[in-house]
């Protein structure tokens, strides 16, 4: 009797872990949250992991802060400079002239009054 072996799957990349994890936290955490109790279990996690979470938080503030003070005003002028080159009024108007003539065109026409 023949043995039929099943091919192995190949090993999934982090990308691909990353994604199946977003999407069953995606979905089971509504889940979660319909479940009866849900609140006061909630409430005590929070009330327990809060203050860590704000010493944590209160250690890396100033670092951060510093980070984004310092990234900040390259970032204003390449976002000032983009702005300048990019004709986005001009594409606006076009765009609303465009939607504006497709609702002519196929919009319900106006019955004459008499």
């Amino acid at each position: 009797m023949p043995l039929h072996r099943v091919p192995k799957l190949p090993r999934a990349s982090a990308s691909e872990v990353l994604c199946m994890g977003a999407a069953g936290v995606g979905v089971l955490t509504p889940l979660y949250l319909v479940m009866p109790g849900t609140e006061e279990r909630l409430a005590k996690q929070t009330a327990k992991w809060a203050p860590r979470w704000e010493r944590n938080i209160s250690y890396v503030t100033p670092s951060v802060q510093r980070t984004v003070q310092r990234m900040e005003p390259p970032v204003a002028r390449t976002v000032r400079r983009v702005e300048s080159r990019l004709p986005l009024e001009k594409m606006a108007k076009r765009v609303d002239a465009g939607i504006k003539s497709g609702i002519d065109r196929f919009g319900p026409k106006p019955s004459p009054s008499s």
